[in-house]
């Protein structure tokens, strides 16, 4: 059987009120508060709280504070990865970020979602996993929903919510968003 950490890491319902889960948030806010209130700044001490909230994050990556997430552990961050101030990462499904990506200020990314039928709602939610292509830039305020693959090269602007694909080398704006330009590689 299933713990309920290996039921929301695959995409199954689970029960996000589970022991090890919530000492999993807990352990994630902590670092979150000496990265975001005792750091504030990156310097050597905030690279080292990263290294451990983001374990599958690369070295080289930039986050400017404040920043949120849920776990940390289900973030996966390639080269060069700029965060931009305000940012939130819900991760309980996979969130993966290519090489190059710019994130810009306030952006948003959900993986959790939660059936519609009210009294399900209750009792279980689950998790769709988001990727993002290398050499991305995902503009301000942008909201990323869940179950969301954002193609290599592509451009969203800022404010737009992205709640299907997007193609690869793509300029994609709006509410939702919908590819207005496709890209030079």
């Amino acid at each position: 059987m299933k713990t309920e950490k290996e039921k929301m890491c695959c995409g199954d319902y689970y029960f996000s009120n589970d022991k090890e889960l919530v000492m999993d948030r807990h352990k994630a806010k902590k670092l979150l508060h000496r990265f975001n209130v005792t750091e504030y700044l990156m310097n050597a001490n905030a690279r080292v709280i990263l290294r451990e909230l983001l374990p599958n994050a690369s070295k080289r990556i930039y986050i400017e504070p404040p920043f949120h997430c849920d776990y940390g552990y289900n973030i996966q961050l390639g080269e060069g990865v700029y965060f931009n101030v305000n940012c939130v990462v819900l991760d309980a499904a996979k969130v993966t970020i290519g090489n190059n990506v710019f994130i810009g200020p306030a952006v948003q990314m959900y993986t959790a979602t939660h059936p519609t039928n009210a009294l399900e709602r209750r009792t279980h939610q689950m998790a769709k996993p988001i990727t993002i292509g290398n050499d991305c830039w995902v503009g301000g305020n942008t909201v990323i929903c869940p179950g969301v693959t954002i193609g290599e090269g592509s451009t969203i602007g800022a404010g737009s919510v992205v709640t299907k694909d997007i193609p690869a080398n793509s300029l994609a704006v709006g509410n939702p968003a919908r590819v207005i330009k496709k890209l030079e590689k």
